[in-house]
């Protein structure tokens, strides 16, 4: 395997020249450094020098595995059947950029995933340094980091110590959601396929909570998905209202001037929604500086859920029938798949 990876690595730098070089040698490198720190989790189980703490959430993911094969049709690959500490927070950090007066987001193209608009670091550092450049040339910038990682079937992923630290409903979310990745993934089409993989991961883990008879983490789990919900909801009215502003013929000056009264108005919208829900989840959008970029990718990822919602509503909740119906959208072409994305919002 890490032969076939130096291979390619080597075959794009020299095709892509000096500009690309940089970034493809620090994705090389990282994915290296992450399957060499592969063990195999039934290893560590049947281990005694394991942490008994670590144990118990290895077969957790080993449950949630099964799950996701026998009941979500997912694949039974050599995903998420190794453990591997990073020593960090978070295992990349993406770079997602829009023009200061548009939501359509900067789309960086791959060999072997297509165009996507984001961009991966697996170093902080790197990843700040993209962001100044990007914010030089006049861009909005986003920097999140991302605690799972799939390289979409190409290599058999492992479970990661960043997707440990949540409790079990989240592990679950995040290992349906990068397995329904390696079951279907569109390339250069991110709405598409992600919007997919969210449906199947808040599907999943709805069934496999219900499988385990775990009332109360169902519950929180749900909550917490209204929370989430609500705000979506509100990024969502922002991005409208913002698409309405930067669709005027205004001269920059007063295009700057609405554009900061929005997002002035979004912050508050977030404040008092957080008081209204009682909750401190928020805090994190109420408190720091938002831009285009944010509600690209709040679009990116959020907008198609509901028709994938409708797909499994009309395969009367049976999983191979939506994953087959998915498979056959994916098959219709960049319009076909626009098309079925808007679905929910023409209801």
């Amino acid at each position: 395997v890490f032969k076939i990876v130096v291979l390619v690595a080597i075959v794009v730098i020299i095709i892509s020249g000096c500009a690309t070089m940089s970034w493809y040698g620090q994705a090389i490198g990282g994915q290296l450094d992450l399957l060499s720190r592969r063990e195999h989790i039934a290893h560590l189980i049947n281990d005694s020098a394991t942490d008994p703490q670590l144990r118990k959430r290895l077969e957790t993911v080993l449950e949630i595995r099964d799950f996701a094969v026998s009941e979500l049709a997912l694949p039974d690959s050599g995903s998420y059947q190794a453990y591997a500490d990073l020593e960090r927070d978070a295992v990349v950090w993406n770079v997602v950029a829009t023009p200061r007066f548009s939501l359509t987001p900067k789309t960086w193209c791959y060999p072997i995933a297509g165009c996507l608009s984001y961009r991966g670091y697996f170093n902080q550092a790197r990843a700040n340094r993209a962001v100044v450049r990007l914010e030089e040339q006049g861009y909005d910038v986003a920097l999140g980091p991302a605690v799972a990682y799939s390289t979409l079937g190409w290599f058999a992923d492992p479970v990661l110590n960043t997707m440990l630290r949540w409790d079990d409903a989240v592990l679950a979310g995040f290992i349906f959601h990068e397995l329904a990745h390696e079951k279907l993934f569109v390339a250069g089409d991110t709405a598409f396929s992600e919007a997919y993989a969210r449906l199947v991961e808040r599907e999943g883990v709805r069934r496999w909570l219900l499988s385990r008879d775990d009332a109360p983490a169902l519950a929180n789990w749900e909550a917490n998905r209204q929370i989430g919900q609500a705000l979506n909801d509100v990024l969502l009215q922002a991005r409208r209202r913002l698409l309405d502003l930067y669709a005027q013929e205004l001269i920059e000056e007063e295009m700057a001037v609405g554009k900061a009264a929005e997002f002035s108005r979004l912050r508050f919208e977030i404040a008092s929604l957080a008081e209204t829900l009682e909750t401190r989840r928020l805090d994190g959008w109420s408190q720091r500086p938002l831009n285009n970029a944010h509600l690209a990718q709040v679009a990116t990822y959020e907008d198609g859920v509901e028709a994938f919602a409708t797909l499994l509503a009309q395969c009367e909740g049976e999983i191979a029938c939506f994953h087959k119906r998915a498979a056959e959208l994916a098959a219709t072409g960049s319009e076909g798949r626009r098309a079925f994305l808007r679905f929910s919002d023409d209801q």
